[in-house]
């Protein structure tokens, strides 16, 4: 019973192979732009903070090399740069670009130019804490005043005053947030279209797939001739595939073909030997149902049944022998191989049949010897076989012709070619069928599947050129060494011979 069969859909979701090619490009690229967002983002806000870090070094250096105490910078009217920030007026910004602070040695806020610190100064002071760690450590300190980020120095005055120089890293950190806000945006619109674009390239070149999938479906439901069709844009391995999926299925419709072929043949040979075998059995069955009951009385009867019995159990010994022979080729026996000389036996067979049939013309073309690699008996019963075809269907004044030739390949060619009557193209495409007689001719119907099956297991090939009124020429091709068998010549005992058959019909 055939099971029903679902053909495959169109591939969807992640699990499908474009849908894990998308995944896997559109991550890929996520993780270039995340490492190229993050080294860029490194890079700029180190950039900007070392360009604020130099100017509070700078600024730190020339206040602590200069030797001034606190009341030395208070009577200096150059010091205009301190007074913009620490006046009131001028800082009434609620986060300033840059503070500046002077404390004691305990840490607490003093005055400059007599104004008191102010409520920044005073915040950045418990910011920082101690600042003799900063003026030990040459690097500026990152420090939270009132929420906003800034960069902080120290240096000690003569005086042992300590001065708090800060500058403001709001805008860098701003900065780099936008920088990172719009990276993440640029890089979502590259991960759409690197998705659109993978799913469209992926699906065109994943066309020939699909063809596969939809010409296997259509195999297994039981259109054995769907092959895979090629495509307009190949990749080299996908049509590698192709070509090889395409040959499988070659050789596999050649031998479901076969198979089928095969058995077809086989329940037509059980068929025709279970008929032939009941013929004779039906036969002495009579004539032993005749004894039993007694209806043989007179001693000619008795004698003619005997001998009708005989001839019966003759012919079925005969087609035993034969079938045993067919079957044994069909197993592929290893065949005794040595050199033969094929013009002596076709000069055998020739004067063979001078004696059988003296009155046929017999015309022998095998002078001097060509030797091949084959079993002797073997090619024995197919020169026998055949000209037993020629007794047997052919009128016994009718011409006969036997020749060897050694062809340009190395070949050996033997023909047996007779001026019969002949077999229409109907009968000759069946010559070789087992059980099949033209005409309803005598015989068991297999000498030439005998033929058949030796030639083919000494790796040669057989073939009949015939027409109604024109004979028949079987011609046997040879080669000198046969590639079916092994060439040793006693590596495995020859298959048994059959007895010498009865003469075969024409075809079989």
């Amino acid at each position: 019973m055939r099971l029903p069969i679902r053909r495959p859909g169109r591939g969807r979701g992640v699990h499908s192979l474009r849908g894990a090619l998308t995944l896997a490009n559109v991550v890929l690229l996520a993780l270039g732009i995340v490492a190229a967002t993050a080294v860029s983002v490194m890079g700029m806000r180190y950039y900007l903070l070392d360009q604020i870090d130099t100017e509070l070094t700078r600024t730190r250096d020339s206040l602590g090399g200069s030797e001034l105490t606190l009341r030395q910078i208070d009577s200096l009217s150059v010091l205009s740069f301190f007074r913009d920030r620490i006046d009131p007026d001028r800082n009434r910004q609620e986060d300033p670009d840059s503070l500046f602070a002077a404390v004691d040695a305990r840490g607490e806020p003093v005055g400059v130019l007599g104004f008191e610190p102010t409520g920044a100064q005073r915040d950045l002071a418990d910011a920082v804490g101690d600042a003799r760690t900063l003026v030990r450590d040459p690097e500026p300190h990152d420090v939270t005043v009132r929420g906003a980020a800034y960069r902080v120095t120290a240096t000690r005055l003569a005086d042992g005053t300590y001065v708090l120089i800060a500058g403001s890293t709001e805008a860098v950190h701003d900065g780099i947030a936008k920088a990172v806000k719009f990276d993440l945006a640029i890089g979502t619109l590259l991960l759409l279209l690197l998705a659109c674009l993978t799913m469209v390239s992926v699906r065109r070149r994943m066309r020939p797939l699909e063809d596969m999938v939809e010409t296997s479906s259509a195999i297994a439901e039981g259109d054995l001739t769907r092959r895979v069709p090629s495509s307009r844009e190949t990749i080299l391995e996908v049509e590698q595939l192709r070509l090889a999926l395409n040959s499988m299925l070659q050789q596999v419709e050649s031998a479901y073909r076969t198979r089928e072929r095969s058995a077809a043949q086989l329940r037509r040979f059980v068929a025709d030997a279970s008929h032939e075998l009941r013929t004779p059995l039906a036969a002495i069955r009579g004539y032993l149902q005749l004894y039993d009951r007694g209806m043989l009385r007179e001693p000619t009867e008795r004698r003619r049944a005997w001998d009708r019995m005989l001839a019966e159990s003759d012919r079925m010994g005969r087609l035993v022998d034969e079938l045993l022979v067919l079957a044994r080729l069909d197993q592929r026996p290893e065949l005794r191989l040595r050199n033969v000389d094929v013009c002596r036996l076709v000069r055998d067979a020739a004067e063979d049949l001078r004696v059988q049939q003296p009155e046929r013309t017999v015309t022998v073309d095998a002078d001097g010897a060509v030797l091949v690699r084959a079993d002797e008996a073997g090619l024995r019963q197919v020169l026998g076989n055949l000209l037993g075809n020629v007794r047997t269907h052919t009128p016994a004044d009718a011409a006969v012709r036997l020749g060897v030739v050694r062809a340009d390949d190395g070949r050996v060619r033997l023909s047996v070619a007779d001026d019969g009557p002949g077999l229409t193209a109907e009968d000759a495409a069946r010559v070789f069928d087992r059980f099949f007689r033209a005409g309803g001719g005598a015989g068991s119907g297999l000498g030439m599947a005998i033929v058949q099956g030796v030639v083919r297991a000494h790796g040669g090939e057989v073939s009949v050129r015939t027409a109604p009124g024109e004979g028949l020429e079987a011609t046997v091709t040879l080669p000198t060494r046969p590639g079916a068998c092994p060439a040793d010549d006693g590596a495995a005992p020859a298959p048994k011979r059959a007895p010498e058959p009865a003469p075969p019909h024409r075809t079989a």
